[in-house]
């Protein structure tokens, strides 16, 4: 038997096809176990929105997690860090 070969789909089309959707995957565990790591600081609410968004919008969903989401929780953080000590 031979292999058929799709003549309009180069092969590198499916590497980089293969090598993005491992990445998206990366990227959204990367982004859940941050997510979970700093549950304690958000609200239920909050981190199951931030669980649905990083799980429905494959790529902008984890990064707006990893860039917005973690700053806005760490900075929460140091404000409250503050507020007990002085």
């Amino acid at each position: 038997m031979s292999e058929s070969v799709n003549p309009l789909l180069p092969a590198w089309y499916d590497v980089v096809w293969s090598a993005t959707a491992v990445a998206m995957f990366v990227l959204l565990v990367i982004a859940l176990i941050s997510l979970s790591r700093s549950a304690k600081s958000l609200s239920s609410l909050q981190a199951l929105v931030w669980t649905l968004v990083a799980l429905f919008v494959p790529i902008a969903g984890p990064l707006a997690w990893l860039f917005i989401g973690k700053r806005s929780v760490n900075t929460s953080r140091a404000d409250l860090a503050t507020r007990v000590t002085s």
